[in-house]
């Protein structure tokens, strides 16, 4: 799955180029909160539970519509202009997205600096899988600006580290462009975002995010987005705020 944690964005201080991919490893379970679970589980129950969920998402889900197509789905019209999720293109896109994550302000949370290939390797799993995680690029006014992965967070390594359920769907981004990033532009399109997922996967009923709680700007633009702060979550790489957008209260947030 993804890496870190990069520039989401609020009218903070940067850093704050997204909210990058969580990680793999020996779950501790958050505790504090209403979402969170009292007990530590084996890695040989975290095996079976996962096994149970991919089951259930076999049963759930015809192959290949775990997320649907983002390509099919409608621009958003925010303040900001009107946004699209565009499925990435490996061989169209890889160069900037490269650029993209050597940036020093997105590889501090992405840990994907380097040459092409580093991202390449990074995205291919993605583009080859199952149809689990979807990169795309988003897309403002025709300019492409950022960078967003839509995966099942029930199928996710991160269902481990918190109560999961079935078709929670979660979101990675990075702010591309640093004229996009400390405006308010990252907020409006959280929520635009969030709620393309919840208006074409009627079966989410929330979405989430994993941001390093070190990226304060991240999360206070996941607050502002409409998103709740859940628990603090120990994963393999890094110490995440566990942030939910929740469908019966998208009206009100």
């Amino acid at each position: 799955m993804p890496p870190a944690d990069a520039p989401a964005e609020s009218d903070a201080e940067p850093p704050e180029p997204g909210s990058g991919p969580g990680g793999r490893g020996t779950p501790t379970a958050p505790t504090g909160t209403e979402d969170t679970l009292d007990l530590k589980l084996t890695e040989e129950l975290l095996a079976l539970i996962s096994e149970d969920r991919n089951r259930a998402a076999r049963r759930c889900d015809p192959a290949g519509e775990l997320l649907g197509d983002p390509a099919t789905w409608p621009g958003a019209t925010t303040e900001a202009g009107v946004f699209h999720l565009v499925p990435v293109d490996l061989q169209r896109d890889l160069a900037v997205l490269s650029r993209w994550m050597n940036d020093p302000a997105v590889a501090a949370f992405w840990e994907l600096a380097g040459p092409e290939s580093v991202t390449a390797d990074h995205l291919r799993p993605q583009l080859e899988g199952d149809g689990r995680s979807l990169p795309c690029l988003g897309v403002l006014d025709g300019t492409p600006m950022s960078y967003w992965e839509i995966y099942r967070a029930d199928l996710d390594p991160l269902a481990r580290h918190y109560p999961a359920r079935l078709h929670d769907t979660g979101i990675h981004l990075l702010i591309g462009g640093v004229g996009n990033r400390g405006r308010g532009v990252g907020t409006t399109l959280l929520r635009a975002v969030a709620d393309l997922v919840l208006d074409n996967l009627p079966r989410c009923g929330r979405v989430v995010a994993e941001p390093d709680l070190r990226n304060t700007p991240s999360i206070a633009a996941f607050l502002s987005a409409g998103f709740r702060f859940s628990a603090e979550v120990d994963l393999p790489d890094k110490r995440a705020a566990l942030m939910i957008r929740d469908r019966t209260y998208r009206d009100h947030l």
